[in-house]
């Protein structure tokens, strides 16, 4: 009788098998992103891989458009003329890292600086930061026309500093191996300190106020605020912005250029403007893109060891 019973009660209800339409239907949304991003990545591969890859071909040839009876294969020729006999890789190297150590340092201090005063509640605080990174939408070609301009020798700021009593006239701040250098400094520094400014603002709005607030009650300063409040929640930004500055003012040629030309003798002449003129003036295409592949390395072993040494993206004790 039991076994009777057993068989007739009906078990669970099992599942209607599923459409094949909608089978097809839920793969089509897993792939959908992929072909919606595919046009971009097709256009990313040609105008960013394609290059990088012509560039690390012809660093392994003779390539002189001029000189066409020497093109052919080099093999590590170029690179071996690099490190044993040009001497104005080094050069430009070492100068290439003097400039960008002392750019980067100085626009992430006044950066930080700028970006602390705009964060204050103060009358005309919108424009006032405006004001301060208005700046970094000039573009580098006419920030360079404006500040070649302003050292101009006859109508610059050394014509007036020349009637106080400051200077002589017609000297360029320019075109003196002396002040070259700080003059150009200056310059850039009127452009990237704007950058630090913006990202160590963004970070800034998102500090809890309460922090400040406890820290208040316990009766710590202002000072011991920023160095144990501000300045570990700015870590990540400040890092990153350095990281990216340093990578930039490494590779940067239209300031230099337009401004000294890498003169006067070669005094403010860096690494990718040597290679520049290598390229463009010299038509030795072979060389100059071996001399890109060196920069190339050079970035990318500087980014993973401070990355690395920076501890980017952990947490901040």
């Amino acid at each position: 009788m039991a076994s009777a019973v057993a068989q007739k009660t009906p078990g669970p209800p099992r599942p209607l098998p599923r459409p094949p339409g909608r089978r097809r239907a839920g793969v089509a949304p897993r792939r959908l992103p992929y072909l919606l991003i595919a046009p971009a990545g097709l256009l990313m591969l040609g105008f960013i891989a394609y290059p990088v890859l012509s560039v690390f071909y012809y660093s392994a040839q003779h390539y002189n458009p001029t000189k066409p009876w020497r093109n052919g294969f080099a093999g590590w020729e170029n690179f071996t003329a690099i490190f044993t006999e040009d001497t104005h890789f080094w050069d430009t190297l070492a100068f290439s890292l003097k400039w960008v150590s002392v750019e980067v340092s100085l626009q992430l201090l006044f950066g930080l600086a700028l970006a602390l005063i705009v964060n204050q509640t103060f009358v005309g605080r919108s424009l006032g930061r405006a004001l301060v990174f208005s700046p970094w939408a000039v573009s580098g070609v006419l920030t360079s026309a404006i500040w070649v301009l302003l050292y101009n020798s006859q109508t610059g700021i050394t014509r007036y500093l020349a009637d106080v009593g400051i200077g002589e006239y017609g000297t360029s701040l320019l075109s003196d191996t002396g002040t070259v250098f700080w003059a150009a400094i200056v310059a850039d520094l009127w452009r990237g300190v704007p950058f630090f400014a913006i990202l160590i603002l963004a970070d800034l709005q998102s500090v809890p106020k309460d922090l400040y607030e406890a820290a208040e009650v316990d009766g710590a300063s202002r000072i011991r605020q920023f160095l144990h409040i501000t300045l570990p929640h700015l870590k990540d930004a400040i890092i990153l912005s350095t990281l990216l500055r340093a990578v930039w003012e490494f590779n940067n040629v239209d300031l230099l250029y337009t401004l000294t030309g890498g003169g006067p003798a070669g005094e403010t002449t860096t690494l990718p403007l040597y290679i520049a003129h290598t390229s463009v003036e010299g038509r030795d295409f072979g060389y100059a893109s071996a001399l890109t592949t060196v920069a190339f390395v050079i970035l990318l072993f500087f980014s993973m060891v401070y990355l690395r040494l920076s501890k980017f993206g952990g947490e901040t004790k």
